[in-house]
């Protein structure tokens, strides 16, 4: 008896994570018959195209047509922008204001309307330029307190409030400001009017640094069409590129779920969690443009086989068939395929499937060789799963510095930081690649936050 059918008739008790099944079969299958009567040769869609681009050429030429300066109203409307999505249509455009209002201003601000100095500070952190916070000791009194006559000052503490999460170490006085705000926004909230209430709330709940560009988008939208003032080409282009993005991203969505049904996910690996739609959207966290449609997919695939992969470690394979499945990942070739017992051989085919099409996708464009960063990276991975299964099974408790070594490479943002880039094919230089890998301080941070709050999830649904 080979090897793969004596493991197919083992009568070991297995451990189960019983993970919840997913919520999202009726929806993707309305999703189905919805994008199958869409027809990007009709009429109606070519139209939609051809006034998507007459209005983007509309509010180009309010960034770039001669008189546009670096004052409060192109970072009004920078802002407006930027806030309704469409920032990455005129990167270059704002690139090149943002700039401007560097140069000539510098860190010091002249002005004294604390909305339109946050204002700027934010924008300028936001698109990687410093700027000193030393730029709001102004709104100081002499006791080193933000002055008394801020607290009425509803959009200039919203202002704050959104710059302050930009933030970093040592900066003393956007923690005080952070602070500040939030007691004084969330102790006039009962008091707003209809129009600064949902805008409070939202920022209160989830600051603009903390948002989605998608769902940050859509409900910025809503807002910008309630303002009386809005300006209607703007307010309709938005309307239009949202809707244009998120037929793709559902088109994207649905070629993600013929994959994943080709497994037969649901026969092949009942022990794992279907979590598709999670990870598609995941995709969309990290770019959402249309040119890295293809990136997006191959993506959400890695994303997907990551959870099998873990689900297998984590809650389902006995020790010896794990250390079976490390060896084939470590050798990584089909002919590995033949020592697994079938639930993993499955698991393994698939896996090797997702990493060649990646890097076909990347042969035609000359970039091959970016694919060894993300099978190094998952590789990496799976040691650190592995590592954990095996205190699982011998009942062995590591030290807390023993478990953060091995827990924050199973936290997976490391390999996913890393594949993010890889599936970016001709958009990445391989020296961010040669960055990633080197573990930066910004993706052991992300690792950190991700595997504590992770930790702490689990423990209070174990108590």
């Amino acid at each position: 008896m080979d090897a793969v059918s004596m493991k197919s008739s083992d009568q070991r008790t297995r451990r189960s994570a019983n993970f919840t099944p997913s919520l999202w079969k009726e929806y993707l299958l309305r999703l189905e018959r919805q994008v199958s009567t869409y027809d990007f040769k009709k009429e109606e869609f070519c139209e939609q195209e051809r006034e998507h681009e007459r209005l983007k050429e509309v509010v180009r030429m309010m960034l770039t047509e001669p008189g546009v300066g670096s004052g409060p109203q192109t970072l009004d409307l920078i802002d407006i922008i930027e806030r309704l999505g469409l920032f990455y249509h005129f990167e270059c455009e704002i690139q090149a204001l943002m700039l401007t209002s560097k140069l000539e201003h510098g860190d010091e601000y002249d002005d004294h309307d604390l909305h339109k100095v946050a204002l700027r500070f934010r924008l300028l952190r936001q698109l990687g330029h410093y700027v000193s916070c030393d730029v709001f000791n102004k709104f100081k009194d002499q006791e080193g307190n933000f002055k008394e006559s801020l607290v009425t000052d509803v959009r200039g503490l919203l202002g704050l409030f959104e710059a302050a999460h930009y933030r970093v170490h040592e900066e003393d006085i956007l923690g005080e400001a952070l602070n500040f705000t939030t007691s004084q926004l969330v102790s006039m909230l009962p008091n707003l009017d209809h129009f600064w209430t949902p805008r409070v709330k939202q920022a209160l709940e989830v600051p603009i640094q903390k948002t989605l560009n998608r769902i940050g988008a859509r409900r910025f939208i809503s807002l910008y069409e309630e303002d009386t003032s809005h300006n209607a080409v703007l307010l309709k282009f938005a309307k239009l590129d949202f809707n244009i993005l998120q037929r793709l991203h559902q088109k994207e969505l649905l070629n993600e779920a013929k994959w994943w049904n080709s497994l037969n996910a649901a026969e092949n690996f009942p022990f794992a969690r279907d979590r598709l739609v999670e990870c598609s959207f995941w995709t969309l966290g990290v770019y959402f443009e249309p040119k890295y449609s293809e990136a997006r997919q191959s993506l959400a695939k890695v994303i997907a086989m990551v959870s099998i992969v873990d689900d297998i470690y984590d809650s389902y394979g006995f020790l010896d068939e794990l250390l079976l499945f490390m060896d084939s990942i470590e050798r990584w070739h089909i002919s590995a395929l033949d020592q697994l017992p079938s639930y993993m051989g499955q698991c393994y085919r698939a896996l090797l499937n997702v990493y060649n099409e990646i890097e076909e996708r990347l042969a035609k464009e000359g970039k091959s060789d970016l694919i060894n960063y993300a099978i190094s990276s998952k590789k990496n991975l799976a040691r650190s799963y592995l590592e954990e299964a095996k205190w699982i099974y011998r009942k062995e408790v590591p030290n807390f510095e023993e478990y953060m070594k091995v827990a924050l490479v199973s936290a997976t943002y490391e390999h996913l930081s890393t594949a993010s880039l890889v599936c970016m094919g001709e958009f990445v230089a391989e020296d961010a690649l040669k960055w990633i890998v080197k573990v930066p301080s910004i993706v052991r941070a992300s690792s950190v936050i991700c595997r504590l709050m992770d930790d702490m999830a689990d423990y209070e649904v174990a108590i």
